[in-house]
């Protein structure tokens, strides 16, 4: 299992950076992913054998391929792609700005979605692999003044969950990861504001930007606990298709579940009703 072979965006900060270093503690190898080597260097020059420092901006197709095959020659396989890159956005829906949404949307989304069919005819040639993508919670719960944010995230996951039925049979395995707040870069650099601002928003998404940034520096995930928490999950017989990491991931979870319940209870016959009826 040690002999698998890790290609890893996004590793300059946050997720990235401590999955990188635990993996290649673990005794795995890796390709350690990122816009600047310079930013991962420390990493690599630690694990000399079994790292290499690979310069890729997941929005560029000559770098994803560029990624993809340097991770080859150096290693001979890729096992596990974990698509971490991403970015943040803060502002209401009718605030943000089309060029700022389009942007994340090339990396939170097409940029994963390129990195997996780089990587996909290679898994399904030795008919295994997994592919990690790290969502959010805010990929199953809709939240203020991050609304397209979100909308990268339920891409992803959507496109997770239909990729896992389509490679199941290749052996090729698909988790979807879904944390809620960790003391990350996320909330803080790594997330721009709209430069609108509408005052209708101000209990709403204004109010809410305000506490996720409040509490940057102060969430109570832990990076290190979470890279540990996916390679557990890596290493499992029957890993989850979606792995929940937080209390406030599952709380959330939870409440979505039971929201949706209660509508699709409260309009079951208007639901059954829209068909033809049964014999026509």
């Amino acid at each position: 299992m040690k002999n698998k072979v890790w290609l890893i965006t996004g590793c300059s900060t946050g997720f990235g950076r401590e999955l990188a270093k635990y993996v290649l503690q673990s005794g795995y190898k890796a390709a350690v992913a990122a816009r600047n080597t310079d930013d991962v260097n420390d990493i690599v020059a630690a694990y000399p054998d079994t790292a290499i420092a690979v310069k890729l901006d997941v929005t560029k197709p000559d770098d994803i391929k560029a990624a993809v095959e340097q991770t080859l020659a150096k290693f001979g396989q890729i096992d596990v792609l974990v698509n971490n890159a991403g970015i943040g956005y803060f502002g209401a829906i009718e605030e943000s700005e089309e060029a700022e949404v389009r942007r994340m949307f090339e990396i939170n989304f097409f940029g994963l979605a390129n990195m997996i069919n780089a990587v996909l005819p290679h898994m399904r040639a030795k008919r295994s692999g997994h592919i990690v993508n790290v969502a959010s919670i805010g990929g199953l719960v809709g939240f203020p003044a991050v609304g397209f944010y979100n909308a990268t995230k339920f891409a992803v996951d959507g496109l997770s969950e239909s990729l896992s039925k389509e490679t199941a049979h290749l052996g090729i395995k698909v988790t979807v990861i879904a944390p809620s707040g960790f003391r990350t870069d996320w909330a803080g650099r790594s997330a721009n504001n709209s430069k609108i601002v509408i005052d209708d928003y101000q209990d709403t998404a204004h109010k809410n930007k305000a506490a996720i940034r409040g509490y940057s520096g102060a969430q109570p995930g832990d990076p290190v606990r979470a890279a540990r928490a996916i390679v557990k999950a890596v290493e499992a017989e029957h890993p989850p298709l979606r792995l929940l990491l937080g209390a406030a991931a599952l709380k959330g979870a939870r409440n979505k579940l039971e929201e949706l319940k209660k509508d699709f209870d409260a309009w079951e016959e208007t639901t059954k009703g829209a068909d033809f009826p049964v014999g026509e």
